[in-house]
């Protein structure tokens, strides 16, 4: 027991020993630290118990009137959305690949983003040939060859007429001759070949040209022969004879040939044909019986026989080299045409690359004209009108105007309405700012006629009969309750954004007076 009593009294003096030596040690530490301490408390009671004297004495000065001026200028009020800009009527381009025979590669240079799409313009060249821009709403939707009729045929021929290039009767859907011309023109114009004949036409043609040569050799061997058979006339009789009939067979074939075709095919012109006809046949029969009696004396019939062969053989020849001739016009391909709306078109995007395989979208195109869409409350759209002139920030922080062109009704009667806007003209350095851009457009709904004066709506206060007034301050608005003030009855105008024009009735009010909006 004493053991531990002595253990722990040593224990002791030893912790004292190293505390006392601590503190010899930083003696200076320990000074500074109890100094703060001592500073700090003190601090803190003299701020809480000692109150300088002037401080009790000093009366809190009275607060002052709170004034605002008042302005002078345009009050509107408007309707604020945000919109993206953009251009018009994006639509996707397709090529009608179809009547190739082989893979549609994109041959041709392809146009960058931004280019813009004209009458006449090359949009792309696949397999060589190209695909021309022109005006118009219906697609190319089929080959155009000599004979066809349809709204397409009218569309390409005023299309032609649009560009300058003669294609006969704007207003006939009769793809003839002068349609047929206009399309090699069309290609001479943009420095292509025209597009080349269908399989078998050109060979056609000349099979029919070479018919038409041996019939009139035929003819004329016929003739030649049947001359020789006959002994009463002279040589230069039957070939007078002859040749009557002949002019005769020519005459009615040109007749025959002459037969009125859409839009001219009235029915006083179709009975002025028939009529011609008969003429013609007439005249046929009586050449005819007229040779005939030259050869009265002997039998030819044989002969004649032969001569009337040959010149039916030949006539159906000069037939087939029309329908012949007819077939080796030029066509125009629907793969080779692409028309478009709203020229010019600017390009937005560009799906294929010079010698990738077109399939789908070629590309995508848009009106070349920037447009603003935006999405409206259906309250607020009630508000708006096309025609309306509204506002929307530039990147440089100005204002540029723009007109709502189209207010667009949502899916249902809650739904965000659709406006669209058109920008006023924009330089081409702003048009490359605000492009793809989402702007914030201020749209006036309602608005002074000129420059007003208007105050804050809090500033105004009824008078004893209803009136409105303002209070406004001829003296120093810090003098509070003391300060000099005079009431101005006005008559309250448009209000918008916590403003309300005003205009004195009773008293003067100016731009700048100062009026009372709280004490």
């Amino acid at each position: 027991m004493d053991d531990l009593l002595t253990a722990s009294g040593n224990e002791a003096v030893t912790r004292r020993a190293g505390w006392t030596r601590v503190l010899r040690t930083n003696r200076p530490l320990w000074i500074a630290a109890a100094a703060a301490i001592v500073a700090l408390v003190a601090g803190l009671l003299i701020g809480r118990f000692v109150v300088p004297a002037d401080a009790v004495t000093a009366d809190a000065p009275a607060p002052g009137l709170v004034t605002v001026p008042v302005e002078y200028g345009v009050l509107s009020n408007d309707v604020t959305i945000r919109g993206d800009v953009g251009y018009a009527d994006a639509v996707e381009v397709t090529i009608d690949t179809a009547a190739l025979g082989g893979p549609a590669v994109v041959t041709g240079a392809v146009p960058e983003t931004g280019t813009e799409l004209e009458a006449l313009s090359v949009a792309l060249a696949v397999a060589g040939r190209p695909v021309i821009v022109l005006p118009g709403e219906l697609p190319a939707y089929r080959t155009l060859v000599y004979g066809m009729s349809g709204p397409d045929v009218t569309q390409f021929k005023q299309a032609m007429a649009s560009v300058g290039i003669d294609a006969g009767d704007p207003a006939s859907d009769v793809f003839d001759a002068a349609a047929a011309a206009a399309v090699t023109e069309l290609y001479s114009r943009i420095g292509y070949p025209a597009p080349p004949l269908p399989e078998g036409a050109a060979d056609g043609l000349d099979a029919a040209q070479e018919a038409v040569a041996a019939g009139e050799q035929s003819v004329a061997a016929a003739e030649a022969e049947l001359g020789r058979a006959s002994s009463g006339p002279s040589a230069v009789e039957i070939r007078q004879a002859d040749n009557a009939v002949a002019s005769a067979h020519r005459a009615l074939e040109s007749a025959r040939a002459a037969r009125p075709s859409p839009p001219d095919d009235s029915p006083a012109a179709v009975a002025q044909w028939q009529a011609s006809v008969g003429d013609a046949e007439d005249a046929l029969a009586l050449a005819q019986l007229q040779r005939d009696q030259l050869g009265a004396g002997s039998d030819v019939s044989a002969q004649r026989a032969a001569v009337d062969a040959a010149r039916g053989q030949l006539a159906d020849a000069r037939a087939a080299l029309e329908r012949a001739q007819q077939a080796a016009l030029p066509t125009l391909p629907s793969g080779e045409v692409l028309y478009l709306t709203d020229l010019p078109r600017r390009v937005d995007a560009v799906n294929v690359a010079r010698g990738q395989v077109l399939q789908g979208a070629a590309m995508v195109v848009s009106g070349a004209s920037t447009t603003i869409v935006g999405g409206v409350a259906a309250a607020d759209a009630s508000l708006l009108s096309v025609g309306d002139i509204a506002t929307f920030d530039l990147p440089d922080g100005g204002l540029h105007e723009a007109e709502v062109t189209a207010l667009t009704p949502g899916a249902d009667a809650g739904a965000r309405w659709t406006v669209t806007l058109e920008p006023a003209p924009l330089d081409p350095e702003q048009a490359v700012q605000v492009q793809g851009r989402n702007v914030r457009v201020t749209i006036p709904v309602g608005a002074t006629g000129g420059d007003v004066l208007f105050v804050p709506i809090v500033a105004l206060t009824a008078g004893p009969g209803g009136e409105s007034r303002v209070e406004v301050v001829d003296g120093d608005p810090r003098d509070g309750e003391n300060a000099d003030t005079r009431l101005v009855v006005v008559e309250a105008g448009l209000a918008a954004g916590g403003q309300v024009e005003v205009t004195a009735t009773e008293g003067e009010l100016d731009e700048g007076d100062l009026v009372v909006v709280g004490r």
